[in-house]
């Protein structure tokens, strides 16, 4: 049996956002064949007896993922994913200018230090606006904004590379377009559709 534990936030728990209440962590585990044919027999189900341990949370930030994790019962072939750190920018570490980044990777790397499941497999925050300053949506300047966006995701990787794998959703959302989005910055159908394919190959490639 595998297991796919997902924690953090909305790029993983998106499901309200769609009319098909489809997430990222459902089609990994069992592919909607209806909706998504080009993936049939490309998830967990099809090598074999799978499940989904879903506790990730729309609106979660970093401090948010220890209660995520509490009650946790690991079994073998268990296998976790994390998205974390686009609430924590738009909670104020976008405009950061002292230790607030520093503080959101030392309780992210606390976090995945102590989680009780290996592999374990980090995602980083996409930007919604794909380049494109035109589109801010926010009050602060596109480039502090930019600056502390990549300083977040830098972070996230370091903790991926220290602990496990890491999935680049940034560079992946960056060849995408707006139909990937919905609600201005949430995961669309199509959005949790890209976000399973960028974790894919690390998540199948760990089941093996």
């Amino acid at each position: 049996m595998t297991t796919l534990y997902t924690f953090g936030d909305s790029i993983l728990d998106c499901g309200r956002y769609n009319q098909f209440g489809v997430h990222p962590g459902q089609l990994l585990v069992q592919n909607d064949d209806r909706l998504f044919p080009e993936f049939i027999g490309q998830d967990l189900a099809s090598r074999g007896k799978a499940r989904l341990e879903h506790r990730a949370r729309d609106g979660a930030t970093v401090d948010d993922l220890p209660s995520q994790a509490q009650g946790l019962r690991v079994e073998e072939g268990a296998i976790a994913i994390i998205t974390i750190g686009g609430n924590d920018l738009l909670r104020g570490l976008i405009q950061d200018k002292g230790g607030g980044i520093a503080s959101f990777a030392n309780a992210l790397d606390t976090f995945v230090k102590q989680l009780p499941i290996r592999p374990v497999v980090l995602g980083n925050v996409y930007d919604p606006t794909l380049g494109d300053d035109q589109r801010n949506f926010s009050s602060v300047d596109p480039a502090i904004a930019r600056k502390n966006f990549q300083r977040i995701n830098t972070k996230i990787q370091e903790i991926a590379n220290r602990y496990g794998q890491f999935v680049d959703l940034h560079a992946h959302f960056l060849k995408g377009d707006s139909s990937w989005f919905t609600a201005i910055i949430e995961p669309s159908l199509r959005g949790a559709d890209e976000v399973r394919r960028a974790f894919l190959p690390y998540v199948i490639g760990e089941s093996r």
